[in-house]
């Protein structure tokens, strides 16, 4: 008799046991799902808002580096100018450095229209290399420490 209440506890036990596991399963992948769609739903809301942004970054910066070229094309005229140069060499391998920069700064805008990797990280990372170069026209030709 003790026999039989034993074995009938232990299925119970037993039973109840594996029941529980079932639902957690269960549980597990309707919470999974649930994940799957708060992330779809954010990445909407992430293109959508890069949608929004971008056109409006992407005209102020190509201001910018119109405004950097006009900058450097005035530099040349100088650099140019029939008679003593009033600049000298360094400051000329200077204004050549800075015209590339803004080459690959223009390359970089509007190779992003292709790639849209992280919006944020471009974003800041460009803006910083444009003030960038507006402090290196601020510094052309003086002496570096």
């Amino acid at each position: 008799m003790k026999k039989t209440i034993l074995y009938i506890a232990l299925s119970t036990i037993s039973i109840s046991l594996f029941l529980s596991s079932c639902e957690s399963k269960a549980k597990k992948v309707e919470e999974a799902t649930v994940n799957v769609e708060e992330a779809k739903n954010d990445l909407k809301d992430a293109k959508a808002e890069l949608n929004a942004e971008y056109p409006t970054f992407k005209s102020d910066a190509e201001i910018r580096i119109a405004e950097n070229e006009t900058r450097i094309a005035e530099l040349r005229a100088i650099l140019n100018k029939p008679g003593k140069l009033p600049l000298d060499p360094l400051r000329k391998k200077e204004i050549d450095d800075l015209e590339e920069r803004n080459a690959q700064l223009k390359n970089r805008l509007y190779g992003y229209e292709n790639e849209r990797t992280d919006w944020i990280n471009f974003k800041n990372e460009f803006n910083r290399d444009m003030d960038e170069m507006g402090e290196a026209f601020k510094n052309l030709g003086k002496k570096k420490p």
